[in-house]
């Protein structure tokens, strides 16, 4: 039942003992969700990590005009979830939906903790996750404010290289923070720079 996320431990080399999995299969769930189900909103307690055995989830805000401003996206493999309101007991201030059809997996707030006492394997794991998500947090920023769109775009494909044809062009242009014309327009150049004729 949760194949996909003991999988995705042991690529990441958590040691998964037969007590842990005991723990996993008595805690936690596997949910169905419909394209375009949203399973948080602002003002919601994130009382969940989901982690995407199947499908494509993504995190956005509202502006006060009406306008999304996408945050992450998240793919097979991925975890995510509003970590402020996770770790912090607070209120979101954004929604994850559903951009496919998908299955995940609802960890809930405290179960990792549980684990990296049964496991260093895992406590490092669990360092090293959040460690890294404050790192790409601050590329993010980095790249928001100073780099062009170009680059954006291409740090865009390293990060998410199997998402690009599975959501329409304004939710990219929306994470990268700029309009789906703009979008157009860099990849017509990146596109003519990479011609070579013969």
């Amino acid at each position: 039942m949760l194949e996909e996320l003991k999988q995705y431990f042991r690529e990441k080399l958590v040691e998964i003992t037969p007590e842990m999995e005991k723990l996993m299969e008595a805690e936690l769930l596997r949910k169905l969700v419909n394209k375009n189900e949203i399973i948080l909103s602002p003002g919601d307690s994130c009382n969940h990590t989901f982690f995407v055995a199947k499908g494509l989830l993504r995190a956005y805000t509202l502006d006060d005009g009406g306008k999304e401003h996408i945050l992450q996206f998240a793919p097979e493999n991925w975890l995510i979830s509003d970590r402020s309101s996770v770790l912090f007991d607070g209120v979101s201030e954004q929604y994850i939906e559903a951009v496919e059809d998908s299955e995940i997996i609802l960890i809930e707030t405290g179960f990792f903790e549980k684990l990296s006492e049964m496991s260093p394997s895992f406590q490092r794991f669990n360092m090293l996750a959040l460690n890294n998500h404050i790192r790409h947090l601050h590329k993010r920023i980095n790249l928001l404010i100073s780099a062009s769109a170009e680059v954006r775009y291409m740090d865009f494909i390293k990060l998410y290289p199997d998402i690009l044809l599975r959501v329409p062009q304004w939710m990219t242009a929306s994470y990268l923070g700029i309009t789906p014309e703009s979008l157009s327009r860099v990849r017509k150049e990146l596109a003519r720079k990479n011609f070579r004729p013969d």
